[in-house]
């Protein structure tokens, strides 16, 4: 069986269509909208990138899909308050090519990170997670410098033990709680200083998708390579793909790279502050 674009919007279409709820698909952007139709609330499918996947995963890309899609509209039909669950706040790394508003334009609660990635503020809900955005703080009377501070402060609560392992003399951790943040850890500065003292080489991050941190002790050249080819399959695996490229993490700065080819490695630029 072959999977297309048509077959694909046929499948979610069975498989979401719910009372109260409109499809639509806008043909010329391949996306697909599944929205309440009481309050205009809803999530856009693209479809080309659940196609790729599902010639490496099959129906378990689009099992995910329909799984994060239901738990997105959920929440969308539940009202969220913050109060009470201030221990509930956390960051979230995004790509810089990541929507800065809503659908409805409600700007999202941001901060500059890196060249290549964005940090965002979410409430979490359990299964799921509720971005942080001006309508929301209006509503709830919350202040965007206490929601940064709590989310700061939850961020280095969440554990960081890391699977390890080893090829061609290189040393690389592995962050993947799968908890929705792993990617977040990047912001823990203690943790990263703490892993900095053990590191022997030059000590790199990756954030490919939101449930995986990478670090890497790059002890040869061999090394830069092999961080190269594991972070773009992560990349390209994963459900919520932020960056492929990696940084060079040197006195609490993230410094991307361009890793070109066998042992070449190009600086992107200036460090930015973890």
């Amino acid at each position: 069986m072959k999977m297309n674009e048509r077959k694909l919007k046929e499948e979610l279409e069975a498989r979401l269509s719910k009372e109260g709820r409109t499809i639509t698909y806008d043909r010329k952007k391949e996306l697909l909208r599944v929205e309440n139709a009481e309050n205009g609330k809803g999530i856009d499918i693209s479809l080309p990138g659940i196609v790729a996947k599902w010639h490496e995963r099959k129906e378990k890309a689009i099992d995910e899909v329909v799984y994060y899609a239901e738990e997105a509209l959920g929440v969308m039909d539940r009202e969220q308050v913050v109060a009470g669950s201030e221990k509930n706040i956390f960051p979230v790394i995004r790509s810089t090519s990541f929507p800065v508003e809503s659908e409805d334009g409600n700007k999202f609660l941001t901060d500059e990170h890196t060249a290549e990635t964005r940090v965002y503020y979410a409430l979490d809900l359990g299964k799921t997670y509720r971005l942080i955005d001006d309508e929301f703080i209006q509503k709830e009377g919350l202040d965007p410098h206490e929601i940064r501070e709590m989310a700061r402060f939850n961020v280095r609560s969440l554990p960081t033990a890391m699977k390890k392992d080893e090829v061609a003399g290189n040393e690389f951790y592995f962050l993947n709680t799968n908890d929705g943040y792993d990617a977040s850890r990047i912001l823990n500065e203690k943790f990263l200083e703490e892993t900095a003292t053990n590191i022997k080489g030059e000590m790199a991050v990756a954030v490919p998708h939101q449930d995986v941190l990478i670090i890497a002790d790059l002890r040869n050249e061999t090394g830069y390579d092999v961080l190269a080819q594991m972070t773009m399959s992560f990349f390209t695996n994963g459900l919520v793909p932020i960056t492929a490229l990696s940084f060079i993490y040197e006195k609490g700065k993230l410094e991307p790279i361009f890793i070109m080819g066998k042992n070449r490695r190009v600086d992107n630029g200036k460090g930015n502050n973890t």
